[in-house]
């Protein structure tokens, strides 16, 4: 119910706001509404949003993977920590169009140049956040499973693992917040299809309507997927966790 008196009252300040600003700087619900059924009747709404969710996919699996591995071995080797670290803060720092302006000047206008900027802006973030969750590894814990001689992999599994989740959430959230915001750039700048693309094209053309549905329907598949996987994810990794009363 909060949330959808939240929207309510969104859409209610929206109408009112198109009233007093007119419907050439800001269209009113149904006006937005009639363009996004005309995109989706024609089947363009779809395929652009599908091929934005599928570079989010593929950009945001490749940044996990490499960032949680990079990040534990930093987090658990010191010379790999103080050789990395400078590399981290290079990137942490670097602006992400600058990123995505060399992918493509070096990689040219391809599809392996628009993932490879999106993964490499959010790679940083989940080094960080992994690294410091393997600094905080119980040492007590590394001592019982040599005692018992567990398996690398089960020692991985049972002690290891449940240590690390609470951060892995985190930076899947933190990350794939950062992953929807720059696929759009990425895509403005580059890329023939996609939300991005249709977002500079009607801003070319100065159909506010267009750019609002695009956006719109970009904003409810992001609350979609927060709502229905990231946040069981975050729940079931941080299960073990007492809650509060």
């Amino acid at each position: 119910m909060p949330r959808l008196l939240s929207f309510a009252m969104f859409f209610a300040i929206w109408w009112t706001a198109a009233l007093f600003a007119g419907d050439a700087k800001l269209p009113p619900p149904p006006a937005v509404l009639t363009a996004m059924m005309a995109e989706a009747r024609s089947g363009d709404l779809f395929f652009h949003l599908g091929a934005t969710l599928a570079r989010v996919t593929l950009a945001f699996t490749l940044a996990m993977a490499l960032g949680a591995a990079i990040g534990y071995l930093m987090g658990r080797v010191r010379l790999a920590d103080r050789l990395g670290d400078p590399w981290l803060i290079l990137l942490l720092n670097l602006p992400a169009l600058v990123v995505i302006v060399l992918a493509y000047i070096w990689a040219g206008l391809t599809e392996v140049a628009a993932i490879a900027a999106i993964a490499i802006n959010k790679l940083p973030t989940a080094v960080v956040t992994l690294r410091e969750g393997a600094r905080a590894l119980d040492a007590s814990l590394d001592e019982m499973a040599t005692v018992f001689a567990l398996p690398r992999w089960s020692k991985f599994r049972h002690v290891i693992l449940p240590q690390l989740s609470p951060y892995i959430a985190a930076a899947a959230r933190s990350g794939l917040s950062l992953v929807w915001k720059i696929v759009l750039v990425a895509e403005l700048l580059g890329r023939p299809n996609g939300v991005g693309f249709e977002i500079g094209v009607a801003f070319q053309l100065f159909d506010i309507p267009l750019l609002l549905a695009y956006s719109l329907s970009f904003a409810a598949i992001v609350l979609l997927i927060e709502t229905l996987l990231v946040q069981p994810f975050e729940a079931r990794l941080t299960r073990w966790r007492p809650r509060a009363a």
